[in-house]
């Protein structure tokens, strides 16, 4: 048996994710804390183990914590494993993946996918160009395809609808699904649609009993309908996978897909001011809270980020940052792919509007609150000297690609 201990990044997620039903189960049992007094108080019930014959041991030498932590490891690393040797038919997934990452909303669409695959089918993933991503299995996924090519680069629409019906020759998907969302998969999903002459069912949000729900009258009303075979649906369709990984087998298209005649041209993104993208449908948001001392520097350091400033609702109330720009349940509920909270604590309202953002740094001087506990990637500090540094390495980096490219 290998010493080596194995990582779960699905039980350090719900370590760090208050609000999710097996969060106490997964904190560690601490015997030691600072009062706030800054005295250390200690839980002399707290220390030893129980013997096999019922009678609480005290071991001060440590080992019994790196045992502990071992065995905790080795349960905690292996979900079970799905496979599907032989489908009896596919469903097929073609998520967004902006930035090269599955978002929230594709993995939604993919535990939709899964619970239409049932035993016998297989999710087939679909993918445009290189990725970033490594966690298709916990995903669901059980068939990666992987169109990559400069035909599929950028904008190009035209060329993907024949990758996709290239795949559809091929595998004969019993479904297939996209995000109905404004970053390319509604339109694609629409174009996909036209070329196979087909009426795809659009902002479904759930999918029940061989019929499709969408919603319909500018929201207000729910459109059912019999499930068709192209789905383009909406946030939060399904509950993502999170009880088993899939095997994320390669596969590949027999025949080269052909090229068509493109009449777009992609003249690359339009830089686009940060502070007037909506906090609901931005990529990238820079939020201050009450550790926030400097905020002269604050506004500086997401300037240089290229960020969306957020607020805390006690920075809001203070007056430092505008009612539109705070997040959480009582302001706006935000999606960001990059969420980065500066001296924000995480009360439990806050932690509720970020819930769908993907990574969350937070830079805080208490190693202990709730927000570096729900982060991906903390920073413990003061945060003006944190967001100098911050801004020395952007600019150091963007002088560096200025000389490169002269």
């Amino acid at each position: 048996m290998s010493d080596i201990i194995r990582r779960d990044p699905r039980a350090e997620w719900i370590a760090r994710n208050r609000l999710h039903p097996l969060h106490a189960a997964m904190q560690p049992v601490q015997h030691s804390w600072m009062g706030p007094n800054g005295v250390i108080r200690k839980n002399p019930h707290g220390i030893g183990f129980i013997g096999p014959n019922g009678i609480k041991r005290i071991d001060r030498s440590g080992a019994q914590q790196g045992g502990a932590s071992k065995r905790s490891a080795a349960v905690e690393v292996q979900l079970p494993l799905h496979q599907v040797p032989a489908p009896a038919f596919y469903i097929s997934v073609v998520p967004d993946m902006v930035g090269g990452r599955l978002s929230s909303h594709d993995r939604d669409l993919l535990g939709l996918a899964h619970q239409l695959a049932g035993n016998d089918g297989a999710v087939l993933a679909v993918v445009f160009g290189e990725h970033k991503e490594n966690a298709f299995a916990t995903a669901g996924v059980d068939r990666l395809l992987v169109l990559d090519g400069d035909e599929f680069s950028g904008y190009a629409p035209e060329q993907r609808v024949q990758g996709l019906r290239a795949v559809d020759n091929q595998f004969s998907p019993r479904h297939w699904l996209l995000p109905d969302s404004r970053t390319g998969g509604g339109e694609l999903g629409r174009r996909f649609a036209a070329a196979l002459g087909e009426r795809p069912a659009t902002r479904v949000w759930q999918v029940k009993d061989q019929e499709c729900i969408g919603r319909a009258g500018a929201g207000l009303q729910d459109l059912a309908r019999p499930a068709a075979r192209l789905i383009l649906a909406a946030v939060e369709c399904a509950e993502p996978v999170s009880e088993t990984r899939h095997e994320v087998l390669p596969v590949e298209l027999s025949t080269d897909v052909a090229r068509s005649l493109s009449r777009i041209e992609d003249l690359g993104a339009v830089a686009v001011d940060p502070a007037a993208i909506p906090m609901a449908e931005a990529e990238f948001i820079f939020s201050g809270g009450n550790g926030v001392r400097d905020w002269g520097l604050f506004h500086r350091t997401a300037e240089a980020l290229g960020a969306t400033e957020g607020a805390s609702r006690v920075a809001v109330d203070d007056g430092f940052m505008a009612r539109d720009r705070q997040v959480g349940a009582s302001g706006t509920w935000v999606t960001a792919r990059v969420y980065v909270a500066v001296g924000i604590s995480g009360a439990i309202q806050h932690l509720q509007g970020i819930g769908a953002c993907d990574k969350v740094v937070a830079i805080n001087l208490d190693p202990g609150c709730d927000m570096i506990k729900r982060a991906d990637l903390s920073v413990i500090g003061e945060s003006a000297e944190i967001l100098q540094a911050l801004i020395a390495a952007v600019e150091a980096y963007r002088n560096e690609a200025k000389r490169d490219a002269a």
